[in-house]
């Protein structure tokens, strides 16, 4: 199947059944494209994330973007194809909600007050906090902290950057862009 039509059903998929935003998205999209699919590495993934989460927009939208470039490059493609895999990926990823989405609105607007509407989205909160969970879950990977067995001095100290910010943002409340900041410089100096 060429890469083109891999890209618009696996995208259409993941578009159609994510629920919670992009950062849960991120689980389904690593998931196709690095398990499924092998379109990318690990670390290329990673920093698909990385870039996503830097550039304005949607995280998920933005990441389905970079897999759509990356996968069409590393097939071999040029770079003007790399371009329609990165459309065509954004797209895919958000058509299917979008229908549904217009199709649906109007009656659950009209009935949110009922028994089964609640229901549904009590079902689903504990679905997106699991998915967003998987995500973090997917991004503790070597390469993000490094291997113990590689440098076990720069693992410790990435171990210690991830409860470091962690502590800070979540039970200090410090700014999260001075946290990013601070962990950037950190990143220069020993890395």
């Amino acid at each position: 199947m060429n890469i083109f039509l891999k890209l618009f059903i696996t995208f259409s998929k993941i578009g159609i059944f994510n629920f919670g935003g992009g950062y849960a998205m991120l689980s389904l999209i690593q998931n196709e494209a690095v398990v499924k699919n092998g379109w990318l590495t690990n670390a290329e993934f990673a920093d698909i994330v990385a870039i996503s989460q830097s550039t304005p927009g949607p995280i998920g939208i933005n990441a389905a973007t970079y897999v759509g470039y990356t996968s069409v490059m590393n097939e071999g493609y040029s770079q003007g194809l790399a371009v329609v895999g990165a459309v065509l990926a954004s797209l895919s990823v958000i058509w299917l909600p979008f229908i549904l989405m217009i199709a649906i609105s109007r009656y659950i607007m009209s009935h949110k007050d009922s028994k089964a509407i609640k229901d549904v989205f009590r079902g689903l909160r504990p679905t997106i906090v699991g998915l967003i969970g998987a995500a973090a879950l997917l991004l503790m990977t070597s390469e993000n902290f490094g291997s113990p067995a590689e440098n076990p001095y720069l693992f410790a100290l990435s171990i210690a950057i991830f409860f470091a910010s962690f502590y800070l943002t979540g039970f200090r409340k410090a700014n999260p862009i001075l946290v990013m900041l601070v962990c950037g410089v950190l990143g220069i100096i020993f890395y």
